[in-house]
């Protein structure tokens, strides 16, 4: 198994962390792992993004060109990404950010509503995990037990008590996504 993801959006929206809690539930899982972040000084409000790699066998490079999975936030992130997700692979998007929505056929794409439905829960910082919940959902590469563990792992102490919320958005995100219909 080896599942190469990239999840981009606006800085500020959680890319980064959630790409290193996936990584760190791969590590928990004894996979081989690489998260490789990339952004400016334009991180708060400009594109970020966070390519992470999950493999049962050594990763020969961390550089990447195509994605099995790609998780866009945004419009930019989109129309930058979509096209290189490999045939067959995945799409996740909210599209409370997106203008064109994804019209490629020749992969899985899926819809979550996480920042509407982190308004309705009155927690945006819910967001990031909702999606990750939808991910491990419908591409099962690591568990919800990991993640959680990768929670623990790189959230501060003084965050610990941000957990059980976190859980429950991850499992709450699992529920939610919707494979989109493109026929």
């Amino acid at each position: 198994m080896k599942e190469e993801i990239i999840i981009s959006g606006f800085g500020g929206q959680g890319v980064l962390s959630m790409g290193k809690i996936l990584a760190y539930a791969g590590i928990i899982e004894g996979k081989e792992v690489t998260w490789m972040p990339s952004y400016g000084p334009e991180q708060r409000g400009g594109t970020a993004n966070v390519t992470v790699i999950l493999s049962d066998e050594r990763i020969t490079s961390p550089v990447l060109n195509t994605y099995d999975t790609a998780i866009v936030l945004n419009q930019p992130s989109l129309d930058r990404f979509m096209p290189l997700v490999k045939p067959g692979g995945t799409l996740i998007y909210d599209p409370a950010s997106i203008l064109t929505p994804p019209m490629r056929k020749d992969i899985n794409v899926y819809s979550i509503e996480a920042m509407a439905e982190a308004a309705r829960m009155k927690n945006g910082k819910v967001f990031n995990m909702l999606l990750l919940g939808g991910l491990i959902k419908v591409r099962p590469i690591v568990s919800v037990e990991d993640v959680v563990e990768g929670l623990h792992r790189t959230l501060p102490e003084r965050h610990h008590h941000l957990i059980p919320m976190n859980e429950e958005a991850i499992r709450h995100g699992m529920e939610i996504i919707r494979e989109e219909n493109r026929a």
